[in-house]
């Protein structure tokens, strides 16, 4: 979903006018014919949607200053861009004053617009960033800054939350990359010992002959090399909590000092005549049946027992899928911030692509294949063909569940037929060159069909469509008029888009628009 942009004016000629400019963009509109109307829509459900507001100065009803005095107490992140037909320094730093991001006088052109749009946007999302990264590092991240929509998350925040009371021991279960540290995280964050140290332990990656001193520290002089005292994890995170990250890899002998430190509230140094008192709260993660492994005995189970107080399960990411957009919606924004490109969201076949994938490597691809994504994306949304290996594997299981004896081409083994079939339709803009009865096309029919394909795919942005197509502009609108392709296009919104400023429209086309 793109991001939505609301339009305050009580003009509709200027609300038309800005809808089209923006729309030209990938991003979606919402307008308000008034500041009441306007305010009344962000307090409703769909305010939580609205990435930002181009608000007009002078109304009728209620002036721009109004409003924003009325938006600020209770929406003040959110981006405002102030337009008014008065452009005096004094209403520029009144507007400033009362809580605008930025001051644009009219009429304003689509480029300038469009411009401070982004910027204004950019802005936010690296806000949002920076907010995020002070409470990570402040040790204050909360299951509000979490982004999760799905009752299985809902349901998983409720116990964080709940556990969060005491000082109980949990055990974060889920696979790898499903966010079992941002929830635990999450849970000192909302606990008592806020802000106090979190540490954590990847337990798989600590070398075996370092394990003993890592957690508990040495003394100097207790070994070779120990040329200085070292407080180990659990001193270092006393008065808060320690996060044992995949505990199911801590090897048996060192499951014994654990348990003995968990259970006593104390610690030997390696080299110390006398133990060390930590008051900590112990959190573990892992993504291995703890259960099943003290069964084994590759596990202790008396260990397993005293940090299985309290456990929580995260779902894997294909199991929660109507977090998908909105994670993808998070990255994306974050991602084109960082990366200084125009990406406004996803089109609605790749949300759809996106979400039918089943992800196994949980919210750490989706994050790494939204980079990618953006990183590629020469267009205004992330589309189809900036997932193609995703496309790739989505094609082949859909056509291989849906037909099966799909022929195989010439000199192709018969089993090899749907991989090929499938890599060709992993795309919606792919052209068939045969009708229902298996003959060729008329060169007619496709040549419409091509240049209909490539308005949808480029979204009304008829220089692009011409230039993608390696064609003259007057072309393009001669060829749309002798495939009668004008009538269909009135109803479409995006249509209204031809009339840039890279080369005049004729009169038919400006008559369409």
């Amino acid at each position: 979903m793109a991001q939505t942009i609301l339009v305050v004016d009580d003009d509709p000629v200027q609300r038309r006018l800005l809808e089209t400019a923006i729309t030209r963009n990938g991003m979606t509109v919402v307008t308000a014919p008034g500041g009441q109307p306007a305010l009344d829509l962000i307090a409703g459900p769909k305010g939580d949607h609205i990435s930002l507001m181009l608000l007009d100065l002078v109304m009728p009803d209620m002036g721009g200053l109004e409003v924003l005095g009325k938006l600020r107490p209770a929406h003040p992140d959110l981006p405002v861009i102030v337009l008014t037909a008065k452009g005096g320094i004094d209403s520029a730093v009144e507007a400033m004053r009362a809580g605008a991001n930025d001051f644009l006088v009219k009429p304003a052109s689509p480029e300038r617009i469009s411009v401070s749009i982004r910027n204004q946007l950019k802005i936010g999302t690296l806000s949002g960033e920076v907010k995020t990264l002070k409470k990570k590092t402040s040790n204050t991240l909360t299951f509000d800054d979490l982004v999760a929509v799905s009752p299985e998350m809902k349901q998983v925040f409720r116990l964080g939350a709940r556990a969060a009371q005491s000082d109980i021991p949990i055990l974060i279960e889920g696979e790898s990359g499903a966010g079992k540290e941002l929830i635990a995280r999450a849970i000192q964050g909302t606990s008592a010992r806020a802000g106090k140290p979190f540490v954590t332990v990847n337990c798989g990656a600590i070398p075996e002959n370092l394990i003993e001193s890592i957690l508990f520290g040495h003394e100097k002089g207790s070994f070779t090399g120990a040329s200085d005292k070292h407080l180990g994890k659990f001193q270092e995170a006393d008065g808060g909590t320690l996060f044992l990250d995949e505990i199911g890899e801590l090897r048996l002998d060192m499951q014994v000092k654990l348990l003995r430190a968990l259970q006593e509230g104390e610690v030997d140094p390696v080299g110390s005549k006398r133990p060390v008192k930590v008051d900590v709260r112990i959190i573990s993660a892992t993504n291995r049946d703890l259960a099943v492994m003290s069964r084994e005995g590759n596990f202790r189970e008396d260990l397993y027992y005293r940090l299985n107080v309290f456990p929580i399960t995260v779902p894997p990411l294909r199991e929660r899928p109507s977090d998908i957009a909105p994670l993808g919606r998070f990255f994306i924004e974050r991602f084109a911030a960082e990366e200084n490109k125009p990406v406004a969201g996803l089109t609605p076949q790749a949300a759809q692509l996106i979400e039918r994938f089943t992800w196994p490597g949980n919210v750490r691809q989706l994050e790494n294949t939204i980079f990618r994504a953006v990183v590629l994306c020469d267009g205004a949304s992330l589309d189809v063909c900036d997932f193609p290996q995703i496309a790739a594997a989505m094609g082949v299981e859909t056509l291989a569940r849906q037909n099966p004896y799909v022929p195989a081409p010439a000199g192709m083994p018969e089993s090899a037929a749907p991989l090929a079939t499938s890599r060709v339709m992993a795309s919606p803009y792919s052209l068939s060159m045969t009708d229902a009865a298996g003959h060729i096309r008329k060169f007619e029919d496709m040549e419409s069909e091509i240049i209909k394909t490539a308005i949808a795919r480029y979204e009304g942005h008829m220089s692009e469509v011409a230039r993608r197509l390696g064609i003259g502009r007057s072309t393009l609108y001669r060829k749309l008029k002798e495939f009668g392709l004008e009538p269909e296009m009135e109803n479409e919104p995006m249509a209204r888009v031809a009339e840039d400023t890279a080369e005049p429209l004729s009169d038919a086309s400006r008559k369409s628009a």
